[in-house]
């Protein structure tokens, strides 16, 4: 594998992340008005079209046009219970697809049982290859649908992409068991650790790696302090009044990712605790949230935008070289991203002195 380089900038062009500011809406729904989904509301329409002329925006298929290139369409299915994470995505890869001159359909897959259909879906609408960000980068049944379809793929976070597919990720393991190692050096004993998904295979890795950690902390993996999430907030309210309910509740949590951090911080906030003083919680991702809630998350940041923009390049690129007969020349398949640990305000080490409160929530 090999590191992830910065993406070719384009100074001065807009992308369709101006777009969405200057209409005030979701990059999602600018890409819904350029594609002629039926389901935008005609005011919101109109808005997005005037915001598209007065920024002088070319939209993917206007792009095509102007470059005299052939046309390519690329899928991208979705199913993620992180608003903050889809959104990140979304405009990273919504930009790139603009930049490559492809035009990207963005198709969501959230009922179990609906894989095929949704994959039909795309297909019916002649996409040239798909992106499958997490979770769906890690379903059995949507890869082999997809396989059987003989499109390419990228499949983005995931630890088992299959070897006909393209991949982007970062090192999960590696990743928790820094931000892990970096609790205990504060001096924390007791970390908490909330964990994902467990049919996400990054769910596995960060697990693996906290766990990694304390073994070479010299700290007890005690199986009370590890409670399930499922990468949601809501998860993440439930399993963070699970940790602080024990009778030695644990200094520091540490969870799989920013919308079950910052549900942490909520149910800490509840019971009158202090963050970082009397409770430390880190999260994972770094998405917008991470810095939209009080106090700021110290996090992994995962380079989500970077990462979607290198998944659309690498997906266009194999497309191109199979249009041109030279479908092995591929370059790199398996891309691994550079992770780095952020520090901002929810991290100190333990309170020496007894909390201010430590009430527990009735049930």
């Amino acid at each position: 594998m090999k590191e992830i380089r910065g993406s070719r900038r384009h100074h001065n062009v807009p992308t369709i992340a101006d777009v969405a500011r200057q209409a005030g809406v979701s990059p999602m729904t600018v890409s819904r008005v350029i594609n002629a989904n039926e389901s935008v509301k005609r005011e919101t329409r109109e808005r997005v079209e005037a915001a598209i002329a007065a920024l002088n925006y070319a939209p993917n298929a206007a792009a095509r046009t102007l470059a005299g290139g052939e046309e390519i369409r690329i899928g991208l299915l979705h199913s993620n219970p992180s608003f903050a994470y889809l959104s990140a995505f979304l405009v990273g890869s919504l930009d790139q697809a603009s930049r490559s001159n492809v035009q990207l359909v963005v198709e969501k897959c959230d009922e179990p049982g609906q894989e095929q259909a949704a994959i039909d879906h795309l297909l019916k609408g002649r996409v040239d290859g798909i992106i499958l960000p997490p979770p769906l980068s890690d379903s059995p049944e949507v890869l082999a649908a997809i396989e059987r379809a003989g499109v390419p793929i990228v499949a983005v976070s995931t630890g088992r992409a299959p070897d006909w597919a393209l991949s982007v990720s970062i090192d999960d393991f590696q990743a928790a068991y820094d931000m892990t190692r970096h609790l205990g050096e504060l001096g924390h004993h007791r970390i908490g650790f909330i964990t994902g998904n467990p049919d996400h295979t990054a769910s596995a890795e960060r697990l693996a790696g906290y766990r990694s950690a304390l073994a070479d902390l010299k700290l007890p993996d005690a199986p009370e302090l590890v409670a399930q999430g499922l990468f949601t907030y809501r998860s993440g309210l439930d399993a963070a009044d699970l940790l602080l309910d024990l009778d030695t509740p644990p200094t520091a949590i540490f969870a799989s990712n920013d919308d079950m951090a910052a549900a942490a911080v909520a149910i800490a906030h509840r019971r009158g605790l202090d963050v970082p003083g009397d409770l430390t919680v880190c999260g994972f991702d770094d998405t917008v949230l991470a810095t939209t809630i009080w106090p700021e998350l110290t996090t992994i940041r995962q380079p989500v935008i970077e990462m979607s923009r290198t998944a659309v390049e690498l997906l266009v690129h194999a497309i191109r070289m199979a249009k041109a007969g030279r479908s092995a020349d591929i370059g790199e398949p398996h891309v691994l991203a550079a992770y780095t640990l952020i520090r901002r305000q929810s991290d100190a080490a333990p309170r020496r002195r007894p909390a201010t409160q430590r009430a527990r929530t009735p049930r």
